[in-house]
């Protein structure tokens, strides 16, 4: 990538992980860069996380029978994976373009573009955090997904021939008798796991402010509180923002709003179809007998990740529209969740519960690319549960796109002009 070489000026709309990696590479290019945020940085769904960076997050959510569970949920106010039942055309219709494609098809196809992009970001990631010094709790131990039942192994030893015939992503499978030697974090008498060697995980509240103070060393300007309220075009051409902190000014514009991207769809003359999904963390203070090793529970959907100073349980997957309450019910079953798996206790005083929306799009894969109706525009949004995994080649990619270099993936399956 060219380094320095590019003039002009850039706003980024969002301070979010993805927002940031856009800042950082468009810097790099030479580019005068501002990022604006209705909040502070990396305040909402880059926050509270439970900080996988994982290659192995290959297959997209619309895999064949999760309609079926969405339709379930409405009956269910405790499913993990939950549809809210709501008046809103806006959700039916994506759920319906969701509908269509939970098929194996669209699992090898979006999949594909996924892996694409994931072992692109895990590329830059080595490099970043080498060279920016980054302290963020950086592991490379892998990914742990740890079954309870012989069911589950069953079921998730398919998932991995899955990923092995067609991906080439294969896992150490650990049976129930040797798990408690390999990660004596987890109790007896589990039916077993699967370990992918190549995930990472960092702790993500500390990667996205290191690297947000990196860039303000290097001139990047952060204007946090600061919000949108509406964006002045003329002639298909953006000529400022107008925003709480009065208009702001550049020769080009990203909008990284993650889930708020949609509600900017008529001023940015784009479809945007994002629906936030809403997922829930805990975090506690550190106690004893923590596993090593981030796990994931497939059968009961909920993330540990242990901390040097903490462990976060997360999980859910909410399409209850912008809902900002925080259920204790919900966290209670975070707790209820892990109890059966974990040597260490989960009943901890809470230090912080959160929720974030992730930017949810009815194909799986993320927005990146120039808006179709403005020629300074350009969307970098709809990651999905991926955000973190996918940022730097995110912020790599715009900053190609908006100076106009050799892409170093395909940037044809992320643009907006698919929708």
């Amino acid at each position: 990538m060219i380094r320095n070489a590019y003039g002009g000026s850039v706003i980024v709309v969002g301070a979010g992980t993805i927002g940031i990696a856009c800042a950082h590479y468009l810097n790099k290019a030479g580019l005068k860069v501002t990022v604006i945020d209705r909040g502070t940085v990396a305040s909402a769904c880059s926050h509270g996380n439970c900080g996988y960076i994982c290659p192995s997050h290959v297959p997209p959510l619309t895999e064949p029978g999760a309609f079926a569970v969405a339709l379930k949920s409405l009956f269910n106010p405790q499913a993990a994976f939950r549809v809210k039942p709501r008046l809103s055309p806006a959700m039916w219709n994506w759920m319906w373009q969701f509908a269509r494609r939970c098929n194996h098809r669209q699992v090898l196809t979006a999949g594909k573009h996924l892996q694409m992009i994931l072992d692109a970001s895990m590329d830059e990631y080595q490099n970043l955090v080498q060279q920016e010094s980054l302290d963020c709790e950086w592991k490379e131990n892998g990914l742990l997904y740890v079954l309870q039942t012989q069911r589950g192994m069953d079921a998730f030893a398919k998932n991995d021939k899955m990923l092995t015939e067609h991906f080439g992503v294969s896992a150490n499978r650990i049976e129930g008798d040797q798990l408690p030697e390999f990660e004596p974090g987890l109790k007896s008498g589990l039916a077993g796991a699967f370990h992918y060697p190549k995930d990472t995980s960092v702790r993500p509240d500390r990667l996205n402010q290191q690297w947000a103070d990196r860039l303000r060393a290097n001139g990047v300007q952060f204007i946090e509180h600061c919000e949108l309220t509406h964006v002045d075009k003329s002639a298909g051409h953006i000529s400022h923002l107008s925003t709480t902190h009065g208009e702001l000014q550049a020769d080009h514009y990203v909008f990284a709003m993650g889930a708020w991207s949609t509600r900017w769809s008529n001023e940015l003359h784009c479809s945007i179809p994002i629906e936030p999904g809403k997922g829930y963390s805990v975090t506690m203070n550190r106690v004893e007998n923590l596993p090593t090793h981030p796990i994931l529970f497939p059968e009961h959907k909920v993330g540990v990740s242990p901390f040097e100073t903490g462990l976060r349980l997360g999980s859910m997957m909410e399409f209850a529209g912008y809902d900002t309450s925080i259920r204790s019910q919900r966290i209670n079953q975070l707790r209820d969740s892990a109890r059966p798996y974990l040597v260490a206790s989960v009943d901890g005083e809470a230090k912080e519960t959160w929720y974030g929306w992730r930017p949810m799009t009815w194909d799986s894969l993320p927005i990146i690319g120039a808006t179709p109706n403005l020629d300074n525009a350009f969307l970098a949004t709809g990651h999905n549960m991926l955000g973190l995994s996918l940022a730097p080649s995110t912020g790599r990619l715009i900053t190609e796109l908006v100076t106009e270099q050799p892409p170093h993936i395909d940037a044809a399956p992320f643009s907006p002009t698919r929708f």
